[in-house]
């Protein structure tokens, strides 16, 4: 759902008044965080679309890694969580057993434990899951803490959509997309980990409103705008040549710069097919980070070391009216 009508949705939704509900959806953060303790509180959340790769088990190890990022967003630990699987009635089960298969290999690596789930009969397959993790209160990372003088540092290259957009449409072999899908497989716990050693201001994972979409988001919950620098965002080896065509555009991105095209300005010396990319929807994409420009070369020195394809592609301003400037 484009950001749009789930926002217009989201309004007429009674406020919710409860002095343990640290983070709930007037944040619009990742996931929802309950204090249980002083020491402990849970972080709750759920995500599930359909199939953007043919073969079940990458499916199934994509979605899992997906649906973990929000917990690692925060800085949270996941550590149970249960399936959501809609399922054609005339399809093999070996199908759906290969996309649990992926999904459960996925958590085992995360250290998460599968404990159930829920299933029905749908037109078309869909698969996620409910995340719960835990964190200690007083170390929630939100998308709100942004400060003017910040530095931007992004975790995983973009341009997943619409690599998986050509891929279907035959105009990419997945061989030629394979960079995509080992990001989209990765895990956000190593970026997590680092972010939470060095301490940050504020962190969201970028996924289906873009990279200008979520980094939007940072800019209104913390009262601030952003400085991108296009020519220092890294997208995927065939990312920009296939956005070009507008064959490979999923039909997100014109939503996505629907939404936008009041609080985005875009220079003129931004190519179009990079324009394009940093609207697209990504799934299981990176960590967009928020941090004091002091630790911020330490920051990617611990992602890097950790193995994590991290790079500094902008920066906080003092600015009001909550604007992305893209350079």
């Amino acid at each position: 759902m484009g950001m749009g009508a789930l926002m217009q949705v989201l309004r007429q939704l009674p406020e919710i008044e409860d002095r343990d509900l640290l983070v709930g959806p007037k944040q619009s953060d990742d996931a929802a965080v309950y204090r249980i303790s002083d020491e402990c509180a849970v972080v709750v959340t759920l995500d599930f679309f359909p199939p953007i790769v043919d073969d079940p088990y990458t499916f199934g190890e994509i979605a899992a890694a997906n649906a973990l990022s929000d917990v690692y967003a925060m800085g949270g630990n996941p550590r149970i969580a249960t399936n959501i699987v809609c399922f054609p009635r005339e399809l093999p089960l070996e199908i759906l057993t290969g996309i649990i298969r992926g999904s459960t290999d996925k958590l085992k690596e995360a250290g998460v434990l599968l404990v159930g789930g829920h299933s029905i009969e749908d037109k078309e397959i869909k698969y996620g899951l409910s995340v719960t993790g835990f964190i200690n209160p007083k170390s929630i990372v939100t998308n709100s803490g942004a400060k003017a003088g910040d530095v931007l540092i992004l975790t995983k290259p973009i341009g997943a959509g619409v690599i998986t957009s050509a891929l279907k449409g035959g105009r990419v072999s997945e061989e030629e997309a394979g960079d995509a899908f080992i990001s989209m497989k990765r895990l956000n716990r190593d970026a997590k980990e680092a972010m939470t050693e060095v301490g940050v201001s504020a962190c969201t994972d970028v996924t289906g409103f873009g990279l200008l979409g979520h980094a939007f988001e940072v800019a209104n919950a913390s009262g601030v705008s952003l400085v991108i620098r296009s020519k220092d965002v890294r997208f995927f080896k065939k990312a920009v040549p296939l956005a070009a065509d507008k064959k490979n555009r999923p039909r997100a991105i014109a939503t996505n710069m629907e939404f936008l095209k009041d609080c985005v300005e875009i220079s003129e010396k931004v190519d179009e097919a990079v324009e394009v990319l940093l609207h697209d929807p990504q799934t299981s994409g990176g960590l967009l980070i928020a941090v004091d420009k002091n630790k911020a070369g330490l920051l990617v020195k611990k992602l890097n070391e950790k193995g994590v394809d991290a790079f500094i592609m902008g920066g906080v301003i003092d600015k009001r009216g909550c604007r992305i400037m893209v350079e």
